[in-house]
């Protein structure tokens, strides 16, 4: 069993890298895989977009952070795109072990490969 993080960086219009980050998560446990997905950047703003029942990846997105892959979403990022009061409201937690934002190196350190979408 090899271990991944997925650290999804999607702009507000790239729906392919979001619902991909939330695939290779799912397709990487279904594996036999330890993998967490990690939302930095602008990629945290498709948090609350994911979490609206009328989206339509939403099951994908409940399947995802039901199963425990979602590891969470840069908090320094999460405020610096407006997304952190909505963020706060879901069960996706928030993550700055490196001045805010996710400690890479410590995830490595961890055995992790890093995969960016």
């Amino acid at each position: 069993m090899a271990k991944f993080a997925i650290v999804a960086q999607p702009q507000k219009t790239d729906m392919g890298r979001a619902v991909h980050s939330l695939l290779y998560a799912r397709q990487l446990k279904d594996g036999g895989h330890d993998v967490q997905v990690y939302y930095d950047g602008e990629g945290t703003t498709w948090i609350p977009r994911f979490e609206d029942p009328a989206f339509k990846y939403h099951d994908l997105y409940r399947g995802v952070l039901d199963a425990g892959l979602i590891g969470g979403a840069c908090e320094y990022c999460s405020g610096a795109f407006g997304a952190k009061d909505a963020i706060a409201r879901t069960e996706v937690p928030f993550v700055g072990d490196y001045n805010g934002h996710p400690d890479l190196a410590k995830m490595v350190a961890d055995g992790r490969t890093i995969i960016t979408v």
